[in-house]
């Protein structure tokens, strides 16, 4: 059986059975042993999910939650599984409404004694809807910074999922980090409009590649796979792939998902958990993102100033800016 069809039969599957669900007269949060369940619309191993799936595996392991979750799930079954959840008597409930906002927040107006903590571009809401986003737009500068400095066509292809904030502050990141090292650097920008479609990305970054970029910006898998094939370098997102695409990827920006979900455990278990953004938890002074970058790729020079910088960023000296508006190709 292929890994695909694997991933394919996962759905509505978890470490753990949820037990005896409790009463939801009671209080969800006050659990002894938290229970966590969390709804994925795409495969854990998916680079987002896998941050946040990753952290929750690793609370398990220590003890601090009983974790289950569903992969695979569409849109529109989204809600439903959600429901079925929330009546089992979870605490703590982790997803991704980025396409479900409204079935996502109804269900979390049904259930107040559940604390929800999901992916969005829309704010909290009162009582127990909390909200993050991948906020690494610091080292995707850093990564832009290198890029910049190594592009010899002066060209940068970039592939990205869906032209939503959480992609595009990204995307606008690594752009005005290139720019500073290098005014000259002209950027194809596209969007497939998934969030997992390895052969439709891999097809428009090969188009980029023939236009003249020389470096890909790998925002989806299977950008990664056109550079190696093509013989140029990549800059990578959310997770390191180095170690699949040796000699390809030459600098990465980072997601630690832990920092935020070890808070969110906290907070459900102290009693203190309230609609916030928990998007903070991903900024470098947080230990919830990082620049992962290949020395022998960029060398010693080129990484020495990215290291700066990001010195600057650590200790406030400097801020990467938030910008959320939808990148456009410059060339």
């Amino acid at each position: 059986m292929s890994e695909n069809a694997k991933i394919g039969r996962r759905t509505l599957i978890g470490a753990l059975a949820l037990g005896t669900a409790l009463s939801l007269s009671g209080m969800a949060w006050a659990q002894d042993v938290l229970k966590v369940a969390a709804v994925w619309t795409v495969p854990v191993e998916q680079q987002w999910a896998s941050r946040l799936h990753n952290a929750l595996v690793a609370a398990q392991e220590r003890g601090d939650i009983e974790y289950v979750f569903s992969e695979n799930i569409s849109n529109t079954d989204y809600e439903r599984v959600m429901r079925e959840y929330a009546e089992q008597g979870v605490g703590l409930m982790v997803g991704e409404s980025f396409g479900v906002e409204q079935p996502a927040r109804t269900v979390a107006a049904d259930y107040p004694e559940i604390a929800f903590l999901m992916g969005s571009s829309l704010p909290p809401v009162e009582p127990n809807f909390a909200t993050f986003d991948n906020f690494i737009h610091e080292p995707s500068y850093l990564s832009g910074m290198i890029a910049g400095e190594k592009t010899e066509t002066n060209q940068i292809g970039m592939v990205g999922g869906y032209a939503i904030p959480e992609v595009n502050r990204l995307m606008n990141a690594f752009m005005e980090g290139a720019l500073a090292v290098n005014p000259e650097v002209k950027f194809s920008v596209s969007f497939i409009n998934s969030w997992y479609d390895p052969p439709k990305a891999k097809e428009a970054a090969f188009a980029m590649v023939d236009a003249g970029a020389d470096i890909l910006y790998a925002e989806r898998f299977g950008v990664s796979d056109a550079a190696r094939e093509r013989g140029i370098l990549a800059i990578g997102n959310v997770i390191d792939t180095s170690a699949d695409y040796p000699g390809t990827i030459l600098a990465s920006a980072l997601w630690h998902g832990e920092p935020m979900i070890d808070k969110a455990i906290a907070d459900v278990k102290a009693g203190s958990f309230t609609a916030s953004d928990y998007g903070i938890y991903a900024f470098m002074e947080h230990g919830g993102s990082s620049l992962a970058v290949d020395e022998a790729l960029a060398g010693a020079e080129v990484v020495a100033a990215a290291k700066a910088k990001e010195a600057e960023i650590k200790s406030g000296a400097f801020t990467v800016e938030i910008d959320d508006a939808e990148p456009s190709s410059t060339m």
